[in-house]
């Protein structure tokens, strides 16, 4: 053997070990690709978003049954919810399940309902995203400190803090603000 011969006899081998050491490399780098994006999604959905799948028609024609909903869960960290802000929130009569509404009564109202127009503190409250004419009287309801009082936009038809065993919704029980529906079809729900 001359030598040439040993020499090329010698980058061959190195070329094999560089080939292999590369194919490593790229396995270790896809690895850790995906380990860090189900981290990172880990981490948006436990602290920073809220998903949410909508199974009933208690928030139509705001939000539509089987629609799919964001939230922010950062919303309420330096804020309270205001009156009129859509909620993704534990239901409190089941904490397992996961419902959404709008706040409309705050800690101290009084919230009362006259043949389906909403009263709060005795003065009327106008709400131009109702698609049809609520029926019905209840109340009058003493919202608690730290407690808010939910009804769907779709009065005739939602399962809200009128028929609740426990009628108020902690700010504990309040997962984020709702602000997208992305599935069926992107829209703005605020």
């Amino acid at each position: 053997m001359t030598g040439k011969d040993l020499s090329r006899a010698i980058r061959r081998s190195l070329d094999g070990k560089e080939k292999k050491h590369t194919v490593f490399r790229e396995v270790v780098s896809w690895v850790l690709v995906i380990v860090f994006s189900i981290g990172a999604a880990m981490f948006l959905n436990r602290f920073i978003i809220v998903n949410a799948r909508v199974t009933s028609g208690s928030m139509e024609h705001t939000i539509m049954t089987k629609d799919r909903v964001l939230g922010l869960r950062f919303a309420y960290w330096f804020s309270e919810p205001q009156r009129g802000d859509i909620v993704i929130f534990k239901y409190p009569d089941n904490e397992e399940e996961i419902y959404i509404k709008r706040v409309l009564g705050l800690p101290g109202d009084k919230v009362e309902i006259v043949d389906g127009q909403v009263y709060i503190n005795d003065q009327q409250l106008d709400e131009p995203y109702l698609w049809e004419k609520p029926y019905g009287s209840f109340g009058p309801y003493e919202v608690p400190e730290g407690r808010y009082f939910m009804l769907g936009d779709n009065r005739n038809n939602s399962r809200d803090s009128r028929s609740w065993v426990n009628k108020y919704v902690t700010k504990d029980q309040i997962l984020g603000k709702a602000y997208w529906v992305y599935y069926p079809n992107l829209k703005s729900v605020g």
